[in-house]
């Protein structure tokens, strides 16, 4: 029985750990925007370790994967349960810390595969902990279920394939697209919400100063404010959230007016997505004019979106002799539409039809 029970912690571990890397892996940069948030002033405030975001997510989400393949073949069993143990309780502290505190809203577990609260984040990897506890104090079961030669060989080409799987996405973009802004997308139905829908129930609370003290009000407690109470400030508290349709925040503003209904309308549209002019890859930006020139001899109407400041725009378009516009929208959902900086987005009638890394446009179909 005991010995089932551990057999079955191991799977249910590894292949746990396994599946949870390898959708990281898939797309390392949206898991640095995780960790970058993680390292804020508002979490754990280490800004210095922001600019590693990514090489740090790389580290971790291809640890994360191996030593779930290192528990499944029984390969270094010490090693491998005490840097379990010390991860999940790391990280069971992390999203304690963050659901107690209302940190930050998503894990990234998953990455955006599962969306998991903070809670249920926090859940699972007390879960997680169980079973590791198990395996922990039962390192003696876990036996190699291969030769030593055969499971070194497995070992190292664990790491091998998965070194090369970063590398790839990396230099193109994730193998399997789980945002919201896949191929085959239609963005304005992405923003609609549906009649029956329910809606979010906010409470308005009300802040007035009372003989040099803040005090809160609720709208029902209005009539009843002590005389000489002073208003100060309004803020609401989110009851329940409603729903919340997948695409909520898109935009392509320019001089102080959104064209997206006009832009999304085009029965031919092509988008350069750089979130960040001046971070943008410098390769990939030289390639975006004679790309322009291209698709607007095939019928296409070509725009740029950043989140880049007026002056930045002015001052690349100079550099690179851009002839095409550029519309603002918020860096947040741009680097969600899309991971590479630049990327290259092909719009049909407001369906998504082709995206790709700025390495791989030989590959677009225009």
């Amino acid at each position: 029985m005991k010995k089932n029970i551990v057999q079955f912690s191991r799977i249910f571990v590894g292949i746990l750990f396994i599946i949870s890397g390898l959708i990281k892996l898939n797309d390392p940069i949206g898991f640095s925007y995780k960790l970058g948030e993680y390292f804020g002033e508002t979490v754990l405030n280490l800004p210095f370790l922001v600019p590693y975001s990514l090489a740090i997510a790389v580290f971790i989400v291809i640890f994360e994967t191996v030593l779930g393949f290192m528990l499944l073949i029984g390969y270094k069993s010490k090693f491998t349960l005490w840097n379990l143990l010390l991860m999940i309780v790391f990280f069971t502290f992390l999203t304690f810390y963050s659901a107690y505190f209302n940190k930050v809203t998503d894990c990234g577990c998953f990455g955006d595969a599962l969306k998991l609260t903070p809670w249920q984040s926090f859940t699972k990897d007390i879960v997680l902990l169980f079973f590791i506890m198990i395996l922990f104090f039962n390192k003696k079961v876990i036996k190699p279920i291969f030769s030593n030669q055969f499971t070194n060989v497995l070992f190292i080409l664990s790491i091998v394939l998965c070194a090369f799987m970063g590398y790839w996405v990396l230099n193109h973009l994730p193998l399997k697209d789980f945002r919201a802004y896949k191929v085959g997308t239609n963005i304005i139905k992405g923003m609609e919400i549906p009649d029956n829908a329910p809606k979010s129930v906010v409470e308005m609370v009300f802040i007035y100063n009372l003989n040099g003290v803040n005090k809160e009000f609720t709208e029902k407690d209005l009539m009843s404010i002590p005389e000489g109470a002073t208003f100060v400030d309004r803020k609401d508290n989110i009851i329940s959230t409603g729903y919340i349709p997948p695409i909520h925040d898109f935009a392509m503003e320019k001089d102080g007016s959104d064209y997206k209904d006009e832009l999304l309308k085009e029965p031919k549209l092509m988008l350069f997505v750089t979130y960040d002019l001046i971070k943008s890859d410098k390769k990939g930006l030289e390639k975006l004019e004679q790309l322009n020139l291209l698709a607007k001899s095939k019928g296409y109407k070509v725009v740029g979106m950043t989140a880049s400041s007026p002056e930045e725009i002015t001052s690349v378009k100079k550099v690179y002799g851009y002839t095409f516009d550029f519309y603002f929208c918020d860096a947040t959902t741009l680097k969600t539409i899309e991971r590479a900086n630049p990327s290259i987005i092909v719009i049909e009638n407001a369906v998504i039809k082709q995206k790709v890394h700025y390495n791989d446009i030989n590959d677009l179909k225009l």
